[in-house]
């Protein structure tokens, strides 16, 4: 069960980096998806640089927009 709570995060999470990158995503579903990446590599971000944010569903959508909005810009480099 703890496995769907984190894609249902994750995938708001890239809804919402979507919405903030304006322009810069790739569709509802691709954001989607990419929210879902973003998760993984926004823990691995905070990780990296000590950082922690905090837990629970607000701590888990901040980390998953922050990844989501990381690997966005990322794609749109290589998308244009």
């Amino acid at each position: 069960m703890r496995f769907i709570y984190i894609i249902l995060i994750s995938a708001l999470a890239g809804w919402l980096a979507g919405k903030i990158m304006k322009g810069g995503g790739f569709g509802t579903l691709i954001n989607i998806i990419l929210g879902i990446v973003g998760g993984a590599v926004g823990n691995w971000l905070f990780a990296a640089l000590g950082i922690h944010i905090g837990s629970g569903l607000i701590g888990y959508l901040i980390t998953g927009v922050i990844g989501a909005i990381v690997i966005l810009f990322v794609a749109g480099l290589f998308k244009k």
